[in-house]
């Protein structure tokens, strides 16, 4: 059976409408949906995270998939960098993931600074990475407030991720309320079934 693991943003949690919706509509797909909340959300922990995810997906394979946001999506890369050799995955699909953080993050205070600070320093080795898994989306807003539009050509030319640029959709709180599928939902089947 096909699983994903989704990894929310800083300060997120499963119980977020989009997660629901993206469970229902990737179950009735044929998955099987792990929707994590992550420990110490307001204060996340690179470490932390990354073990959490280790100890909930277990035994990982090439049915195993992945979805993150923003600070999520870091997590999964570190987590990626952790597999074991030979050990391959079915791919990821990132929402307004980031390397780099637009300037009015310090406005948000030197202990949302200091936490940002930490995350993007470490470094990320893509290509072990790449070893793990090669099915990438990356998926952007072209009115972020967060993260510079400039990060899609990091996850093009590291991961060789497809990306896409949303219109409006800011560090994507929401859910595209009149469409059958998001277009998470929709790239993760894509992935699923070019497997």
């Amino acid at each position: 059976m096909k699983r994903l693991f989704l990894v929310h943003g800083w300060g997120g949690s499963s119980i977020e409408e989009r997660y629901q919706r993206l469970k229902e509509e990737l179950e009735s797909n044929g998955f099987k949906v792990h929707l994590l909340d992550m420990p110490d959300t307001e204060n996340p922990k690179m470490q932390a995270w990354v073990s959490y995810l280790v100890k909930n997906v277990k035994t990982p394979d090439k049915d195993t998939y992945f979805v993150g946001n923003s600070i999520g999506c870091q997590t999964i890369l570190c987590y990626l960098e952790t597999l074991p050799e030979k050990t391959k995955v079915g791919g990821a699909v990132f929402s307004a993931g980031w390397f780099n953080l637009k300037p009015i993050i310090l406005s948000e205070g030197p202990e949302v600074v200091e936490m940002a600070t930490l995350w993007l320093q470490t470094p990320i080795n893509f290509k072990k990475i790449l070893q793990h898994c090669n099915n990438f989306t990356a998926i952007f807003s072209d009115d972020d407030p967060y993260v510079p539009l400039s990060d899609k050509d990091i996850f093009k030319k590291e991961l060789g991720a497809k990306i896409i640029v949303e219109k409006k959709k800011g560090h994507f709180p929401g859910y595209d309320k009149g469409k059958r599928f998001c277009v998470v939902a929709e790239e993760i089947l894509n992935i699923s079934n070019n497997v």
